[in-house]
């Protein structure tokens, strides 16, 4: 008995070692990089506003890189917590710690130190306020969101959402120290573009939030009554935008930018609510989805411009 488990232990064959660069891929991954890119759509032009001008390469570098570290932890966090879920859900099923690349462990200690690391290089590189900020951005979305929000009310992503308003407030006091109504304006945009933005994905996978146990808008009411919602939620971020105008002094560039933007977003939202309405229509979810980000990013970008153009 004893040769025979000897000659079993030496004929096993080794497991299969994950490549480095596979591993490190995993690890970038459960950062969720595209959702970063978003949020850094709207710290450079805030800054850009608060400067009146082009800040100092070093300190967008600083700020950049401190958001991106910020919004990784919080969003590895996330995955880390929501582990269960993502194993239902078609669309996360294929997130790294539900395919075992990265361990729960790995995960928590990432984020940890992610978030450590990105408080510590803005309170350096920037100023404290800034990085007291971006801590209450992790801690609201990781704890306000993902811990306490998300599985309990169908106003999740709403309130969740002030998250994804933070790196507004954070680039802004990156550069003067403190905030402003100019930066208010500008958090106001955010926070109400996010349920507009996000209930149209949550329209295309309405089943996956069912089957998680998630009680999203869309989950718990029907088409008609999200689309109402879209809309009264895109007119006050219109306002939103509108009211940038007199608060930073924009020029009739931004004004012309904001108002046509304005209109063409709130008009894809009515138009959901119209195919909602119709029993024959298809609802076309992701076209408003893809519409929200096209609108953020032209708005944020001439709120950049405004600044920079010579009158």
């Amino acid at each position: 008995m004893q040769i025979a488990s000897v000659t079993d232990a030496s004929t096993q064959v080794p497991l299969p070692t994950t490549p480095p660069w596979r591993r490190i891929g995993a690890f970038v991954a459960l950062t969720k990089p595209r959702i970063i890119e978003l949020l850094l759509v709207t710290t450079l032009p805030t800054m850009i506003l608060a400067h009146g001008g082009f800040p100092s390469i070093w300190l967008v570098l600083a700020t950049l890189v401190g958001g991106t570290l910020a919004a990784g932890s919080a969003n590895v966090l996330n995955c880390y917590i929501d582990r269960d879920i993502d194993k239902v859900m078609h669309r996360t099923k294929r997130r790294p710690l539900v395919t075992g690349e990265v361990t729960p462990r790995e995960a928590l200690v990432f984020g940890i130190a992610l978030g450590i690391f990105s408080l510590a290089w803005l309170a350096w590189s920037t100023n404290v306020f800034a990085a007291v900020l971006t801590a209450a951005a992790i801690l609201i979305y990781v704890v306000g969101y993902t811990m306490i929000l998300k599985r309990r009310t169908s106003q999740n992503i709403v309130w969740g959402g002030i998250a994804g308003c933070m790196p507004v407030f954070i680039g802004w006091a990156a550069v003067t120290g403190d905030l402003s109504w100019s930066a208010v304006a500008l958090f106001g945009v955010v926070f109400f573009w996010t349920p507009p933005h996000y209930w149209p994905l949550a329209m295309k996978f309405r089943k996956d939030y069912a089957a998680a146990g998630v009680p999203m808008l869309p989950v718990v009411a029907g088409d008609r009554r999200v689309a109402i919602e879209s809309i009264a939620y895109a007119v006050a971020m219109v306002a939103c935008s509108l009211a940038l105008i007199p608060l930073a002094g924009m020029s009739w560039v931004y004004t012309i930018a904001s108002v046509a933007l304005g209109a063409w977003f709130i008009g894809s939202c009515v138009a959901l609510y119209r195919r909602a309405t119709s029993p024959t229509a298809k609802l076309h979810a992701m076209r408003v989805f893809h519409g929200s980000i096209t609108y953020l990013s032209a708005v944020f970008l001439a709120v950049a411009i405004d600044p920079l153009l010579p009158w």
